[in-house]
Parts: C-alpha cells; structure tokens; sequence
C-alpha cells in the first residue's frame, strides 16, 4: 500500500491553539544533502533516486545514528519540475532500483516508500508519511509524528528535480491557448513572478519606497550562498553579485528582475529528527523543534493582494509566537523563505525581527545585513543565494544553532544563537517551524 499523504490534524493550522504540545519533544541531529546540478543529465548516478539516497546516508552518517534505529520515513514527494511520463523508464535506471507504482519514484520525485525499498539497511522502518510540496512541510509533519510518539528516530527526506534547467512548462502551463481565470492569473506560464510582482507593486506604492532598495539585501543573499558549501552558486558559479549588477539586471516582471527569481536546481536533502531521549546520545548537538505552524487562507478572489499577504504573514507571526512561547526579541536567525526575493519583507515585518515593522523593510536592507553585522538577516543565503530548493533555510537554521555553519556562523552577544525561525514557501500558503537549542 502506498504511503498516504498527511492528514490534516498534523498541521497547525487554526489560530488560537496555545503552546505546541510537543514543544521541546522532537530534535534535529543529522543533516545531508547531495551535489548539485543545474538539470539532470541522465545518468542513473546523479539521478534524483540516486542523490536521495546519497543525502539520507549522509544525514545517518552526520547524525551518528545507527540505521536500525530509524522507524520511520518522511518525505516531500514532489520534485517541483517537469514530471518524466509519458517517456519510458530507462532501461539501466529500472535495473539499478527496486521500483515502485509510481512511475517518476525516482526520476522525478521521491516517495517514502521509493526509500525503504532502496535503502535495505532501514530493517526496522515502521512508519511512513508524505508531506507533500516542499520540505518545509516534511518538516512539520516529522516534527508531528516523533513529537507524538508514531516514531522515535525519522529520516526526513526531499528531492528537488529539474530535468529542463527551467521552471515547470507543463500541464496547463505548456498548452498555447489558455481558459477560465488562467486568463487572468496564469497568462505567461509559470505564475509567480506575475503575481508576485504584482502585489511587490502595491507593496512600494503603499509605503513609497522602490524595488532598487532590494539590491543589499539580495547581494546580501548571494554572498551568504557562496559561504554555504552545499549550494549550487557556491559550487558552480562562485562569482560573487553587485549591487551594479543586480540593478542593471532585466527584468523578468516589473518590479521583479533576474535575481528577484530563484533558479530551479537538482538536488536531494535529508534530516534527521528524534525525539530527546535518542537525540542526546547522537553525534550532533541535539536542535529541538519549539513550535510549527501551517499557514493556508483562501483569496476573497482570483488573486490574493498585498492586504491578504500582511494580513496572513500577522497571523502565521502570532502562531509561532502563541505556540512556542517566544517573542521577537528571543529571535537570533531569521531564516524566512525568499524564493522570490520580494516576498521576504511580509514575514520580516510581521515577525518584528529587530524591530522592523510595516513599510520598514527596504530601509532595514540599508543596514549592515551580513552574518558579522548587527542585522545578519537570512543567514542561509536561502534560494536566491543557493538555488530553488526550499531546504536552506532550515538547514542553515540547524546548523548555526549547532555552532557548524562555517564561515555563515553569526554570533550573538559574544556567543552562538539559540533560537531560529524558518519556513515557507509563503505566508499565504507554507510552513513553518521554530528551532532552538534547549528544549524551551
């Protein structure tokens, strides 16, 4: 039977729900991750089946974990790109793996159980769960199922796929005629620089400011990417971004340029997550899960606007706040997603990091915003400086709180930050956790 998606009652969605149950129940120990590439060539060595193995390997052997101790297996299935059928498997990849039902397990996504039937060293895997779209959900619903006891050791895996080196052409997406509202909200293929920029629009025409204010806080982004080892700038373009070059850039769709947008990328990352007992005798520092959040309101239309993006950005703010127990002064990382860059200001502002509050954001980029500085904002470089991949920003979270990140690590006071927040991909739909290094 294939592994189900996850019910809704792991998520926390609704507002009011006071302190998470299993706050300080479940801690991160491991992190793994593959190479990277800018589009699958093929092979069945680089392939996403390949590299998700690879990464789950990876976070066991950086957990120090034994893989008979793991019992459970969450993943975000979905590889975000183009899906492989109706091309046939390939011949020498249906030989190299135990396959499942799924025809893209593998090549184009990677589903739990593509991992327990390819990793035969996880003999005692007894629980199994999707959380679709991104890791951030598999993070959430991990954080759920070791807090309540349905496993005590979990691999928490993810795979992002490209097979075109672009954005998704398919679907509705590839077709030359469009119908419906995708007349008015899907016209160009890919949605989201469009509406993205749209509502980026009435953001500066609201609190009179301009798209040109972004430029440190993205060079910014790709500087702290080319400080993370594991990210695709960092390992196939090294060439660091000006604020000359970021404003000179095309652009995509007004106010939104080349690198407002994240690149898609091949990749696999995989954690680690167990509950205290078993965390406290691993290799790692033990990074406990303080609170998670989901956050998903409807638009009142076809298109959400920038009222509905501040008004749930507030709202996803008080849950974190509500059900962990901290405020915004506690906060030492702020890891929010930035996909597109232009977005990062609505979870900034309602999370009141350093005191920021609405319209403030684009003076805030003004300051000193690097991991040495006093405002060392989106540590991770996230998917602007390291590639589409949605997993930075809670690895870098894990790892700065470990005191591992490197030449990323910012330090607090004269010592190590203990409490991180990240998430997405939005506030209008995305999740969300806090992490810290004590169980609160």
């Amino acid at each position: 039977m294939a592994t189900q998606n996850a019910p809704a009652s792991m998520y926390r969605e609704g507002r009011g729900l006071g302190i998470w149950e299993h706050k300080g129940k479940v801690a991160a120990v491991g992190i793994g991750h593959s190479p990277t590439a800018r589009r699958w060539d093929e092979t069945v060595e680089t392939s996403l089946g390949s590299w998700g193995i690879m990464a789950a390997r990876a976070a066991i052997e950086d957990a120090g974990v034994s893989p008979d101790l793991i019992d459970g297996i969450i993943t975000s299935p979905s590889g975000l790109g183009e899906p492989w059928a109706p091309r046939d498997i390939p011949e020498d990849f249906a030989k190299a793996f135990s396959l499942t039902d799924n025809p893209e397990d593998g090549l184009t996504q990677l589903t739990a159980d593509f991992m327990v039937q390819n990793m035969p060293e996880l003999t005692n895997v007894n629980y199994t769960m999707h959380g679709p779209g991104c890791m951030s959900n598999a993070v959430v619903v991990a954080a759920e199922a070791v807090g309540s006891g349905q496993c005590k050791v979990a691999l928490v895996v993810t795979g992002r796929g490209n097979l075109q080196g672009r954005y998704g052409q398919y679907g509705a997406q590839a077709l030359n005629t469009v119908g419906g509202g995708n007349q008015w909200t899907n016209v160009w293929g890919p949605t989201g620089p469009y509406w993205v920029a749209w509502i980026f629009n009435n953001y500066l025409k609201k609190y009179n400011v301009n798209h040109d204010m972004m430029a440190p806080f993205v060079v910014n982004e790709k500087r702290n990417g080319l400080l993370t080892p594991s990210g695709f700038f960092a390992q196939h373009r090294p060439e660091p971004l000006s604020i000359e070059d970021y404003l000179a850039a095309r652009w995509i769709v007004k106010p939104a340029n080349l690198f407002d947008c994240d690149i898609p990328i091949q990749v696999a990352t995989a954690y680690i997550f167990a509950s205290p007992e078993y965390a406290k005798d691993m290799k790692q520092k033990p990074v406990y899960i303080l609170n998670h959040v989901a956050t998903n309101p409807k638009p009142r239309s076809l298109q959400n606007t920038l009222e509905e993006y501040e008004e749930a950005a507030d709202v996803f703010a008080e849950k974190m706040y509500e059900g962990s127990g901290i405020t915004a002064n506690d906060i030492d990382i702020e890891n929010m997603y930035e996909g597109y860059t232009i977005f990062h200001q609505y979870f900034l502002e309602a999370l009141g990091w350093h005191g920021v509050g609405k319209g403030d954001a684009l003076h805030f980029y003004q300051n000193d915003l690097s991991v040495e500085g006093s405002h060392p904002i989106s540590s991770s470089g996230g998917n602007a400086g390291s590639g589409r991949t949605r997993i930075w920003m809670h690895t870098d979270s894990i790892e700065q709180l470990q005191g591992r990140a490197g030449p990323r690590q910012v330090h607090i006071k004269n010592g190590r930050p203990e409490i991180a927040v990240s998430g997405g991909p939005q506030p209008i739909g995305g999740h969300h956790a806090v992490w810290s290094t004590t169980p609160g």
